[in-house]
């Protein structure tokens, strides 16, 4: 089967899914079964189609997995969202369509990788001043400055800044990567390569992340860490620069304790969250009552205790941040353990098309690109199953959020592109 039909003929399991999905919840809500509750896997599946389509036009060769995968995450999530609140579902759903519209934009008009690599710098700063312009006028929700108001939008700039930024460290990494494996010098008898190559990477880097604390997303800043971390280490294959920045990161976390009350308030929540179970600690310790009545194979769609008799959600910013608890609940830990699964094939499959690269811009760009994506999704999940403390970002293609779809919809756009490229 060639990749084109390919990629066809896996976007089906998301028509299946999200049509039997709609008609469970529904059919919950109601009590009956209508045509039109089994139009919505119809609907989205003419989109994916759409989608498809313009793929085969605009990039023939391109990986035939990281767009079923996609469909399969945003449709569920939008499945979930309508299970919690039909008009945030449409929202949603016009959110979906708009990343699908900037989607197949990216390939039409980002043909040749090396454009990006050329204005690299403009990137750079196009990224920083999309963090500035949140720093400055963005609105302040539980404790970070993300969001920035047009008229009734609401939209967060640092998701797409942090897409700039990653193709910013990509093209800098690929012209300084020979310096960076060569030392010059010597501190603490540790080698270390010329100042002057490092020193523009860690200003940009710097500033990046005094936004970004300014802002006081945690999250996003440590997006940025992880996947600069990722790239230096692809670039270089030298293990110091990773064993240096997770010290760094060690050294920054505890100074940041210390200096934000609200990053205190969720390590404390995380290291005992039953020392104000109904106070401070009531969403992680929902969260984890949630994933517990799950069992193996949840309570179904509909069918969990998600939603309170007032019309209130069990748990603060279920749609957003603690969307994997519905999952877990209402799929059980089957249906949480296939939506890992499912993070860790996009992945697998955008490290390959970093393996796969032609050239060095293309190689890195993709691994930056992968990381940042698979570090969020670690880092959501991990903080709603308490693993790690909770960061409050999405988690990709599932939680309510247009910027984080429409982004993560740019991102995979980029990656088909380089998967397109031929060696």
């Amino acid at each position: 089967m060639s990749l084109r039909n390919r990629e066809l003929v896996f976007l089906i399991p998301a028509l299946v899914l999200t049509t039997l999905g709609f008609a469970l919840v529904y059919t919950e809500k109601s009590s009956s079964l209508t045509w039109s509750s089994l139009s919505y896997g119809a609907l989205f599946l003419a989109l994916f189609v759409i989608a498809h389509l313009g793929r085969r036009v605009l990039a023939a060769e391109a990986d035939p997995y990281l767009l079923p995968v996609t469909a399969l995450l945003s449709t569920l999530g939008i499945v979930l969202i309508y299970r919690l609140d039909e008009d945030l579902a449409l929202k949603q759903a016009m959110w979906l369509a708009a990343g699908l519209v900037a989607f197949l934009l990216i390939l039409a008009l980002v043909r040749d990788l090396n454009k990006l690599y050329r204005y690299r710098l403009w990137v750079g700063i196009l990224g920083l001043l999309l963090l500035l312009f949140t720093a400055v006028f963005g609105r302040e929700i539980n404790g970070a400055r993300l969001w920035v108001d047009f008229g009734p939008i609401s939209f967060q700039p640092a998701e797409f800044g942090k897409i700039l930024l990653v193709v910013f460290f990509a093209a800098y990494l690929v012209d300084i990567r020979e310096a960076l494996t060569v030392s010059t010098h010597r501190v603490l008898g540790v080698p270390l390569p010329p100042l002057r190559y490092l020193a523009p990477l860690i200003t940009i880097w710097a500033v990046s992340m005094a936004l970004m604390i300014f802002m006081k997303d945690l999250g996003t800043s440590l997006l940025f860490f992880g996947a600069l971390l990722a790239l230096l280490y692809a670039a270089t294959g030298r293990a110091f620069y990773v064993l240096v920045g997770l010290v760094l990161f060690f050294v920054g976390a505890t100074l940041l304790y210390f200096v934000f009350p609200h990053v205190q308030t969720r390590v404390d929540i995380w290291l005992d969250p039953w020392q104000d179970p109904s106070g401070k600690g009531y969403q992680i310790v929902q969260s984890l009552f949630a994933l517990a009545g799950g069992g193996l194979f949840g309570s179904g769609l509909g069918q969990g205790f998600l939603i309170t008799p007032a019309g209130e959600t069990m748990i603060p910013h279920l749609e957003t941040d603690f969307i994997f608890s519905a999952i877990g609940e209402e799929l059980g830990f089957v249906g949480a353990v296939g939506i890992i699964l499912l993070y860790l094939m996009f992945t697998y499959r955008g490290l390959r098309v970093a393996v796969r690269a032609q050239d060095d811009f293309s190689r890195l760009l993709a691994t930056g690109l992968t990381s940042i994506f698979a570090l969020q999704a670690f880092l959501i999940i991990g903080g709603v199953i308490k693993l790690i403390p909770l960061t409050g970002i999405t988690l990709p293609f599932v939680s309510y959020g247009g910027s984080s779809i429409v982004a993560n919809f740019v991102l995979l756009a980029l990656l088909l592109r380089m998967s397109a490229k031929k060696a």
